[in-house]
């Protein structure tokens, strides 16, 4: 199946998910850890994108990021994932690729649809059954959108205003409750297809600013059926 071209847009949240080559690991120590955060901070400045929320798996990433030029999120994942696989590859004595071709990215609508993917990214380690709850693993943004620590890569979203004094325990409060499966299979497949999250509204909208599909195309006739 043909790639979906990128969203020509900005202003809008992307929830993006990058992952390692044949879902291998990309991150085996807290080092490697600091390091791509070191070089997405450095890239999103550089390249103007702001990050919002980010979670470091062991075999992938997820962010939600807002572009503020066009194609600022491309330029910046090219960026960190250059400058990491250098890192990562002399680290751990290897060559070759690391990440799973491309990155995926869905655009994501306003206020819920941003609040359900911070709920998504943030309860990733939860669902994978390595941390008990967000604020339990170190490797996310959750801590400091919480105001449990100081996090200089975030840029606080404006959907947030919505739960109250974002980075502070209003954050926390709001996110002792998991995405319901529904919400996290909607999130998911929108990603995965490179399309959109959100209202048929949004998603007309998108569809008519940028002339590329927001939605799954129904599946044609069998050939039995024709």
């Amino acid at each position: 199946m043909a790639r979906h071209p990128r969203f020509p847009l900005t202003g809008f949240p992307l929830h993006v998910v990058q992952r390692g080559n044949n879902r291998g690991a990309c991150f085996i120590t807290d080092a490697d850890r600091q390091t791509y955060l070191a070089a997405l901070r450095e890239a999103a400045l550089r390249y103007r994108m702001q990050v919002h929320a980010y979670v470091l798996m062991s075999n992938h990433v997820h962010l939600l990021a807002t572009p503020l030029v066009v194609n600022a999120v491309s330029r910046a994942m090219q960026s960190v994932g250059a400058r990491y696989v250098r890192h990562f590859n002399q680290a751990h004595t290897r060559t070759g690729t690391l990440w799973e071709g491309r990155y995926k990215a869905c655009l994501v609508d306003e206020d819920r649809y941003v609040l359900a993917v911070f709920r998504y990214i943030d309860f990733n380690p939860v669902r994978a059954g390595i941390a008990t709850c967000p604020a339990a693993y170190r490797w996310n943004s959750h801590s400091g959108l919480a105001g449990l620590c100081a996090d200089d890569l975030l840029t606080p979203h404006a959907a947030l205003d919505l739960l109250g004094a974002v980075p502070g325990p209003a954050y926390a409060r709001w996110c002792e409750q998991p995405l319901d499966d529904d919400q996290a299979t909607h999130v998911r497949d929108a990603t995965k297809s490179e399309l959109v999250y959100g209202s048929e509204a949004f998603r007309t909208r998108i569809a008519r600013l940028t002339a590329r599909p927001t939605r799954r195309r129904s599946p044609g006739p069998s050939p039995r059926d024709r």
